[in-house]
């Protein structure tokens, strides 16, 4: 496990991008697993940028998304469907069909989870997964459980996460589900880079590095066995690393 530790947060993304654009250099149509959340924002603000020179091409890479809400439009604006488009697929080169986001308004979720999972190794795995962490070290929609999840799956969201996210709804209610990956399918790609800054990620970087591997203590924790995982930091998000 490589651990990087970036003191502002144009480095870190610039440090994610270099990553990215590298892997897409080598390999045109690269498979890219992403996320939503904060922590990639300024990674794809960078990747449009470098589009926008003339430095990457997205139009042969694929990307499969981490999750989504079940039950919530696409055009939602809480939507993760809505979030990509607005924070990177709009403003690039990326075909739509190259674009893969699970559908929490399938007919049937069972069988959208055993698509979705089929996708990924139809299109040969996932090259490059990129990941944001929850404080409690859920990956995805991975909360602490009693076993790491295996494959795509429905989740029953947390009450601190809906309480926490409850206030951006205003179109729609606040979701109860979402469709997820599973810790299985995150830990399938050949590489794995986490972003998490901010004091509030400390302890669950801790975990991560040091701690057991436990799905009921931090499910990101199985991490310590997957042979290519990069964590990008800043100072906060790293602090507890310096006295394990």
């Amino acid at each position: 496990m490589q651990i990087l530790i970036f003191n502002d947060p144009l480095s870190l993304a610039n440090a994610c991008a270099d990553r990215i654009t590298d892997l897409i250099a080598r390999k045109p149509d690269a498979v890219l697993g992403l996320a939503t959340g904060a922590s990639p924002v300024g990674t794809y603000a960078e990747l449009i940028r470098r589009y926008e020179a003339g430095k990457v091409s997205f139009r042969s890479v694929r990307t499969f998304n981490l999750d989504e809400y079940c039950d919530l439009p696409k055009a939602d604006p809480n939507s993760y469907n809505s979030f990509m488009w607005d924070k990177l697929f709009g403003h690039v080169d990326i075909p739509a069909e190259n674009v893969h986001i699970p559908d929490g308004n399938a007919p049937d979720l069972a069988a959208q989870c055993e698509a979705y999972d089929q996708m990924i190794r139809d299109a040969g795995g996932i090259d490059l997964q990129l990941l944001g962490i929850g404080r409690n070290g859920h990956i995805g929609f991975n909360e602490p459980a009693d076993a790491f999840t295996k494959g795509t799956h429905i989740a029953a969201l947390t009450e601190s996460t809906i309480e926490a996210n409850s206030k951006y709804f205003t179109e729609n209610p606040m979701p109860k589900s979402a469709i997820t990956m599973g810790v299985g399918s995150i830990f399938a790609a050949k590489s794995i880079i986490l972003i998490a800054t901010g004091k509030k990620k400390a302890e669950a970087i801790r975990n991560t590095v040091c701690g057991d591997i436990s799905p009921s203590r931090c499910p990101a924790s199985i991490l310590q066995l997957h042979p290519d995982v990069t964590l990008l930091l800043d100072p906060e998000a790293a602090a507890l690393l310096k006295t394990s």
